[in-house]
């Protein structure tokens, strides 16, 4: 903003200078539309015995809580990486139960994704001081060693569920339980609800939109010219007003909470995370 700008005092003509910095770049990058279409929904034990006694089913909302990147490089076309992406989404399902009786369950969807992106070379390592190690004696605390591999970076939107259906399973025929080791962060968002079960006559399916993007970034140093510092030149408030009454004389009307916008304006907004088991409704 202008009122936070300075002119550099280093004595250059009109305060431009040179600079070093060290940054990331952005070496390739993609978009993608992904449909995973009737993916496996793992609905945890506590919820199943409502499962079974379903007689509708709806998804209330999905979002993807978690993902695992890998980054590998690919054999015989140097600078070139196979990025390999695993979303975990935790979905909630509105389940309804007949005389007018609802319920909700939650269930974990696996979605795997891979992308071939340029990533240049590079094959240095780099140690980085930290404040907490300040001393050059071996044994107390060592810099931890990195390369300068590529990092890949994943962005995606709020999942589009598609479809939702609850298929009936053959005799012999199993759902499966779920196929890769549930991470801590994973198991944390369903509060230990994580013992799927695999003898269930019924399991449910959904047909799944993503919009991503997919980057590759390297740290470099680079040669820039600075002409200007920011120094913000406006005043944090305290805390707690003096007067409440005076705050909230301060605050706009919310229109659109009492008129809602267009269509065209309207955007979905985040849901709540939930709690893992099964809520009862009336």
């Amino acid at each position: 903003m202008p009122e936070n700008r300075n002119i550099s005092c280093t004595g250059v003509e009109f305060g431009r200078d040179t600079v070093y910095i060290d940054t990331n770049r952005i070496l390739d990058c993609c978009r993608d539309k992904d449909c995973f279409e009737d993916a496996t929904v793992y609905i945890a034990a506590p919820c199943a015995d409502i499962l079974q006694s379903c007689v509708n089913i709806r998804t209330k909302s999905a979002e993807i809580i978690a993902a695992n990147i890998g980054v590998d490089e690919i054999a015989f076309n140097p600078g070139f990486f196979q990025i390999n992406i695993r979303m975990f989404l935790k979905i909630k399902f509105e389940v309804c139960l007949g005389n007018g009786r609802s319920d909700e369950i939650y269930g974990l969807c696996v979605l795997d994704k891979s992308v071939i992106l340029f990533g240049s070379e590079g094959s240095v390592s780099i140690f980085k001081s930290r404040s907490d190690n300040d001393t050059f004696c071996a044994g107390i605390q060592t810099n931890k060693k990195r390369t300068n591999l590529p990092t890949a970076v994943f962005e995606v939107a709020s999942p589009v569920v598609l479809n939702t259906k609850v298929t009936e399973l053959l005799p012999g025929m199993r759902c499966g339980t779920c196929p890769c080791d549930i991470p801590e962060c994973i198991a944390d968002c369903f509060d230990g609800c994580m013992n799927f079960s695999s003898n269930l006559p019924r399991m449910i399916t959904v047909s799944i939109g993503i919009f991503s993007v997919v980057r590759l970034e390297r740290p470099g140093q680079y040669l820039v010219s600075g002409t200007e510092y920011a120094v913000p030149e406006k005043v944090c408030p305290p805390d707690t007003p003096n007067d409440p009454c005076d705050m909230f004389r301060r605050m706009s009307f919310p229109v659109n909470e009492f008129y809602p916008p267009s269509a065209e304006l309207c955007h979905t907004k985040p849901q709540s995370p939930g709690t893992c088991g099964c809520k009862g409704k009336s």
